[in-house]
């Protein structure tokens, strides 16, 4: 509005030089500024130089608009962790003309030390220029006292213990300072059946004139391999502020070594039982203050074993005999667990019928473990006390009945003066009798009149007609009912095969199997189950593959104790994010294609068959 002002008043001047002067200075000055707001990609680090585990900022600006789907990291990602990224845009208008600024925050984390060189980042059609960045060892973070602000300890409550015998593995955090964003590693082993214990524990320890918040957490191990098992570092991984900044450290605890001590020879047990108590009791409950023969009884058994799994308890063989027939319902497991570690214990309920009268005496029950304490084989027992069984009520009077029926048929027939048939063989004529209520008395003698009929009466023709009529009508209904079926079209209904129920969403077997080895390497365990069962309907067709179960029958035996555990996490109270999937793709990887890797050990044998 004033440039205009100003060109109204020199025409008005009559001033044509000075007119053609300001129009080509403000035409310069327009290119000028048009120049100045070029499209370009600038590049910034908040520093230059930076130690090792220590967090850089990179900024990127972007002089225009159309910066498509934003700055493309994949250069970064070969010397950088990229740890996040933010985003912020700018418009500005000035003298009819608007600009555009957009910025991209990106936080990296060097991967090695050394000088490296963060390479053009591209921004729809422009690019930055490259920037040096030296990352510098740092030195030991310690405070005053001498000590570092995270520590990481690990303990096993038995550094030589039996084959499946419960392992307590204990792994303490040692912290002095807050931790961000912080990765802990989870323990694992191809020979150690490994899962959570209890919740967390928090409390305060004073190391060397520091104090630290201490967070231990247990977990259960149960070895599968006798010999050596070194269980490896655990680690952890974590953001901390620190006088120069934010800063990343790392730190990693000492391996652990277990001796794993094999089967006793002197153990003569059926199952092996590693535990440190083994209690059992039994109840026998009786349905009325007399019981009688056919009665049913409740005969409970609960078995405790402290220091194993539910599943590790051998099962009970039931035997009926002549005085009574057993009935066994399946057991309930149930686990109990607390800092001293897991109590399993089995349920059962037996349905006793008494088949005799008298005295009646159920086996008694005996458990066969291997005592871990006095490292001596032991055996828990437990009797049930013995009822009376009375006799069925009516059991005299029938045995009263049954002699008096046999002596009365053993006793000698009268004599017959006609034919002793049964009465549905004997063919009598019938007979009519009439007698006159009035007697004639003809030349002194009395007359008696007898009437024979041998032949059929109107009510047996009356049978005969209503039977004959029955057989015609039904006649015709079967002749129309085979009419109607014949015009009636025929409809096949035919059962949905498995296909058609539950059709597979891949096309072939290896898409199934890629799809099942990344599930696997992601540690996705929710997902694990419907890519097995994807992969193995593509491989042994939907006749042979029903469940898991069918897929274990087929694979080989380290592929199986890995789906066992893979199973064992999934239904307790382990979180599914724990779960390591690479051995069991490691696994797969064996079974198809055939050869053995060296890093594979050996076949184990399972710690629960029947799971």
């Amino acid at each position: 509005m004033v440039i205009k002002h100003y060109f109204l008043s020199l025409i008005s001047q009559n001033k044509p030089s000075r007119l053609f002067f300001s129009l080509m200075t403000t035409l310069l000055f327009i290119a000028l500024s048009s120049s100045l707001h070029a499209a370009s990609v600038t590049a910034t680090l908040n520093k230059n130089v930076a130690t090792e585990n220590e967090v850089v900022q990179l900024t990127l600006r972007a002089d225009f608009s159309d910066t498509g789907n934003g700055p493309d990291l994949s250069p970064l990602e070969r010397d950088f962790d990229i740890l996040g990224k933010s985003q912020n845009s700018q418009f500005s208008f000035n003298l009819g003309t608007s600009t555009a600024l957009n910025f991209w925050v990106v936080t990296l984390m060097p991967k090695s030390v050394g000088t490296f060189e963060i390479p053009p980042i591209k921004i729809g059609d422009h690019e930055s220029q490259p920037i040096r960045l030296t990352i510098k060892s740092s030195p030991q973070l310690l405070d005053s006292n001498g000590n570092p602000p995270v520590m990481l300890k690990t303990e096993v409550s038995e550094i030589e213990p039996y084959l499946q015998q419960e392992v307590i593995l204990s792994v303490k955090l040692y912290t002095s300072v807050a931790l961000q964003n912080a990765n802990r590693s989870v323990p694992s082993h191809p020979d150690l059946v490994i899962e959570r214990l209890t919740d967390d524990q928090m409390n305060y320890q004073t190391v060397n004139g520091t104090q630290y918040q201490v967070i231990t957490r247990d977990y259960l191990a149960f070895p599968q391999r006798s010999g050596l098992l070194t269980i490896p570092p655990q680690s952890i991984q974590a953001m901390i502020n620190t006088s120069t900044g934010r800063r990343m450290i790392k730190v990693q605890s000492e391996p652990l070594n277990l001796q794993v001590t094999p089967i006793p020879a002197s153990y003569t047990g059926d199952a092996w039982l590693p535990s440190s108590k083994v209690t059992v009791s039994t109840t026998l409950d009786k349905s009325n203050d007399a019981p009688r023969i056919g009665d049913t009884l409740i005969w409970t058994i609960n078995i405790s074993a402290k220091g194993a799994l539910p599943e590790q308890i051998p099962t009970l063989d039931f035997n009926s005999t002549r005085n009574y027939k057993l009935y066994p319902k399946p057991p309930k497991f149930d686990n109990q667990k607390t800092a001293d570690g897991v109590t399993g214990s089995q349920s059962i309920t037996v349905e006793v019928v008494p088949t005799e009268q008298g005295t009646l005496t159920l086996p008694d029950i005996n458990i066969t473990y291997w005592n871990t304490e006095t490292r001596a084989i032991s055996t828990a027992s437990a009797s049930t006390q013995a009822i009376e069984i009375a006799p069925l009520p009516n059991t005299s009077s029938k045995t009263n009945d049954a002699t008096t029926k046999k002596q009365t048929i053993n006793e000698p027939l009268p004599a017959q003066t006609r034919s002793v048939a049964p009465i549905s063989l004997a063919k009598k004529p019938v007979e009519k009798e009439v007698q006159s209520n009035q007697t004639t008395q003809e030349n002194g003698l009395d007359l008696k009149v007898l009437q024979t009929n041998d032949g059929f009466s109107l009510r047996h023709y009356l049978i005969a007609g209503l039977l004959i009529l029955a057989i015609v009508m039904l006649s015709i209904w079967t002749i129309i009912w085979l009419k109607r079926k014949k015009s009636q079209p025929e409809v096949n209904y035919q059962v949905p095969t498995l296909q058609e129920f539950a059709p597979l969403s891949t096309t072939d077997e290896q898409s199934a199997y890629r799809a099942l080895i990344e599930c696997c390497q992601q540690n996705n365990l929710p997902s694990l189950r419907p890519s097995l069962l994807e992969w193995a309907r593509h491989r042994w067709g939907d006749n042979e593959i029903r469940s898991v179960d069918d897929i274990k029958r087929l694979t080989s035996v380290h592929v199986t104790q890995l789906l066992m555990e893979a199973e064992l996490m999934l239904y307790s109270n382990n979180p599914a994010h724990e779960w390591q999937g690479q051995p069991l793709a490691d696994a797969l990887d064996e079974y198809t294609s055939g050869q053995a890797k060296p890093s594979q050990a050996s076949q184990l044998k399972t710690l629960y068959p029947n799971f």
